[in-house]
């Protein structure tokens, strides 16, 4: 993957192509500039997660789950934007057949600081 220089579009289906990957993952990556890293994720089951260095977003694509953060389970769905401060413990559980969607880091290492 080449880094752009301006503009580009990222097509959904031309990524996803790219899944499964050679040893069998679910995710790709689709885009890193800087600091900036984005790749769709495709899972077919619940995948153990680890606290990350950088925020992270999450753009569902389709498909529903639950994200289990701070000690609470929150249901999504398709359309929904779900945001995960660095080093924070989280977890994506009891996804949809269909599921997918796009990861992504940003940022300095440790997050963002809050205004």
């Amino acid at each position: 993957m080449k880094m752009p220089q301006s503009s580009q579009v990222i097509r959904l289906a031309e990524v996803q192509a790219g899944i499964p990957g050679p040893a069998g993952e679910h995710a790709v990556a689709a885009f890193r500039r800087g600091p900036l890293d984005i790749a769709l994720s495709v899972p077919r089951q619940t995948a153990q997660q680890t606290p990350h260095v950088q925020d992270e977003i999450y753009f569902i694509v389709r498909g529903r789950g639950v994200l289990l953060h701070d000690g609470r389970r929150d249901p999504f769905q398709s359309g929904d934007l779900l945001f995960v401060a660095a080093g924070v413990k989280h977890q994506i559980e009891d996804i949809s057949a269909d599921f997918a969607m796009w990861r992504v880091f940003y940022g300095p290492a440790g997050g963002e600081v809050p205004a």
